[in-house]
């Protein structure tokens, strides 16, 4: 009796055992893709159609046969525009889902919150939105603008162009609008403006009584000078911010406000007949005319099942960055994260506004810049443009400790905020 109860249990045993082989095997079947983005709270205005584009690429790569023989899995979770909760998500992503790579978060607080764990548990994230720069980690690829792809050119553009001298600096109160106008303070500065023609307001998250403080802007910008917005208001605090501009009567022509984290998602929630000739500067716009955005466009709307549905620049930035993930993983041969890291330097996708998107060693892109003006449909008509591409800096020329600064991912550097070399430009 005890030698058959004995056998029982062994033959129980081997058949968990079986039994968790054949989980793990069935777990390997996929190669797994985290989406990291907030579909609640005040950021999911912006976030989710990040996670509907990338449930997009991740179907078109698996129709394609998908990766090293595998179909791709996508593993959604909501961090909740809950900057804790969003490394508490990525812990789970990384640690529990198993999940090989991560696209995800928007704003740089949410970034910052996961950066440790994606260190820590050395993985991958790709970062799709713009932000403030000063900061390069081996475990995160920037493809959205550094503030030389945007911030820096959008005030060269009103300075040169719209003939700008006096400045509103207008953000949402975390590290990104802080750090940015920390940036813009300096360079204004540089340029002869006086510390007088710079009014600068932060705002919390989906703040929403806009009434004196865009009264406070019309009053700044009645001194005579010509006057500017420089906006980096985050999330559906946009909404009633654009809202009370136009009841207030603030015209683009009288003051412009440029905006660097409104897009054509944000615009459709609003309506834009005041708004027309605001300006956005990002690095790609739905309106742009080429093959490989129209194809885009064209993929997006049958995906969605609803041609009012918009595309915009960190959509782009997802397709950017997935592809060349999808390149790396096909030159290493594995997802090994360090073996995909190194892969990833020089990686070229041809990005959707008709040029090619470059990986430097420093994790950021070379991209275009572009300048647009709101039309009254919500989109973007184009006013100016680089020439060419525009590589990412991940360390500001106009913060004194970090112009000093480089980052370089590749040996013999390895490093994110070493001091350039004296006898070459570093990167």
């Amino acid at each position: 009796m005890l030698k058959f109860g004995r056998v029982k249990a062994l033959a129980a045993a081997s058949a968990m055992a079986l039994g968790l082989v054949s989980g793990a095997a069935q777990a390997e079947e996929t190669i797994k893709v985290g989406v990291l983005h907030s579909l609640s709270g005040t950021m999911a205005i912006s976030e989710t159609t990040l996670k509907d584009v990338m449930l997009m690429l991740i179907e078109d790569q698996n129709k394609k046969g998908g990766l090293l023989g595998k179909q791709l899995e996508a593993v959604v979770v909501d961090p909740a525009s809950n900057w804790p909760l969003f490394a508490e998500k990525a812990r789970e992503l990384i640690e529990v889902e198993k999940a090989n790579v991560v696209f995800g978060c928007w704003t740089s607080v949410s970034r910052k919150s996961v950066l440790p764990v994606f260190e820590e548990l050395n993985s991958l994230l790709f970062y799709p939105v713009q932000y403030e720069g000063e900061e390069s980690s081996k475990n995160v690829f920037y493809t959205g603008a550094a503030p030389n792809q945007q911030a820096i050119p959008a005030v060269e553009y009103l300075m040169n162009v719209e003939g700008v001298e006096r400045w509103v600096l207008a953000g949402t109160d975390y590290v990104y609008p802080r750090t940015t106008n920390k940036i813009l303070e300096a360079f204004l500065k540089a340029r002869g403006v006086a510390p007088e023609d710079i009014m600068i307001n932060y705002t919390p998250f989906g703040h929403a009584d806009w009434q004196t403080i865009v009264a406070d802007i019309k009053n700044f910008g009645s001194a005579g000078k010509k006057t500017a917005v420089v906006s980096t208001i985050n999330g559906d605090a946009n909404v009633p911010f654009y809202k009370e501009l136009g009841n207030q009567g603030i015209a683009a022509q009288d003051i412009p406000v440029v905006a660097f984290s409104v897009g054509e998602e944000e615009l459709a929630g609003i309506d834009t007949g005041p708004l027309v000739g605001h300006l956005a500067a990002w690095n790609y716009f739905m309106s742009v005319d080429t093959p490989q955005n129209d194809s885009f466009i064209g993929k997006w709307h049958a995906f969605i099942g609803n041609e009012d549905r918009v595309t915009n620049d960190p959509m782009e930035a997802h397709y950017i960055g997935f592809q060349m993930w999808v390149q790396a993983v096909q030159q290493a041969g594995t997802t090994d994260v360090d073996a995909v890291r190194q892969a990833m330097y020089g990686q070229e996708v041809p990005n959707l506004t008709g040029g090619v998107a470059v990986m430097n060693t420093n994790h950021h892109l070379s991209k275009p810049v572009l300048i647009g003006e709101i039309q009254d449909d919500g989109q973007f008509q184009t006013v100016w443009s680089t020439e060419g591409v525009v590589k990412g800096d991940a360390w500001s020329d106009f913060i004194p400790e970090s112009s000093k600064l480089t980052a370089n991912w590749t040996y013999p550097w390895v490093c994110g905020g070493c001091e350039k070399p004296k006898y070459g430009s570093g990167s």
